[in-house]
């Protein structure tokens, strides 16, 4: 029992974590409709400015610091494509190539990084929490705060006429320009706050645990994209704006457990990738099937009833 809520407490935090992600995402792929692919790079980028600022003896201006990065990454990334004409795909794949570069150069040509003896924000929290009920639960009390935060932002955010325009902007960018609202700028806006979502992210990661490395960022797209169509699933009917985001939450938990019990099952590190493209697979045709349910029953029905109509004819 106590193995059971161990490995659903780590799935958990880790789902937390990537959660900030996955609201990053919903962000920008489900509200502006735009699928921004420097994902991977932007979440190492938060990483790799979280540890350096941390490193340097400030655990709490480095999540600032990964905030405001990332809002320069989603700055260019807007930029290429909608004052440049780059397409929106490529622009994401550009930025993402030149953030390899980027995070090497503020680690000092580093690939990894140790944060063993560095105080984070969780070692704060742990001594805060030192003596009380909560005591031994400061990572998951930190990153509870910070989902939360990031939730009640978004929904506040997107009930404001910005962010109603930048809804607009992702449903139909022509009416949204004929009614004298710049797109070029809603696009801007929205992709800086998914980004600076996404190197908070990466930036908690980092301190979490307790360690950088140039690859962490790897595959993270994939990770949020699935978590964000799992949570779809859940509350696929739902158009309150509140249940959408808290169901990008339970995807992340949802998908970080399937990895977790993975792990426990001893399944090789390389199969990893393996899993979550099934997962995104499952997730991405998981309506179709659902909806072609009915109509299979229908047709197994009537087969039933020819079978029977041809067994009395004989």
């Amino acid at each position: 029992m106590d193995k059971i809520l161990t490995l659903g407490q780590t799935a958990l935090e880790l789902g937390l974590v990537n959660s900030l992600t996955v609201l990053a995402l919903f962000l920008s792929y489900s509200m502006l409709n735009v699928c921004d692919l420097s994902t991977d790079g932007c979440f190492t980028l938060g990483s790799a400015v979280g540890a350096i600022v941390a490193i340097a003896g400030h655990p709490w201006l480095s999540l600032p610091a990964a905030m405001l990065a990332g809002a320069l990454s989603g700055f260019v990334t807007a930029t290429l494509q909608t004052r440049m004409g780059v397409q929106s795909l490529l622009a994401g794949i550009v930025v993402n190539t030149g953030l390899y570069s980027v995070n090497m150069a503020i680690t000092g040509n580093k690939p990894t990084l140790t944060m063993n003896k560095t105080p984070t924000v969780f070692v704060f929290a742990k001594d805060l929490l030192k003596g009380t009920p909560l005591q031994g639960q400061q990572t998951l009390l930190v990153l509870l705060i910070a989902v939360a935060l990031a939730i009640v932002f978004l929904r506040l955010f997107l009930r404001t006429k910005l962010g109603l325009a930048i809804r607009a902007t992702g449903s139909n960018a022509d009416m949204v320009r004929s009614s004298s609202i710049d797109p070029t700028f809603t696009t801007t806006v929205g992709l800086c706050l998914s980004n600076m979502l996404t190197a908070l992210s990466g930036c908690l990661m980092a301190q979490q645990q307790k360690s950088y490395d140039i690859n962490k960022g790897s595959g993270m797209l994939t990770v949020a994209l699935a978590s964000l169509l799992i949570g779809g699933v859940i509350f696929n009917k739902d158009k309150r704006m509140t249940l959408r985001l808290i169901g990008t939450v339970i995807g992340a938990f949802l998908f970080r457990l399937v990895y977790t019990l993975a792990l426990r099952f001893n399944m090789p590190a390389f199969m990893l990738k393996a899993v979550s493209s099934v997962i995104v697979i499952i997730a991405l045709s998981g309506s179709y099937f659902k909806d072609q349910i009915p109509f299979l029953m229908k047709r197994l029905g009537l087969r039933g009833k020819g079978g029977t109509s041809n067994a009395q004819a004989q």
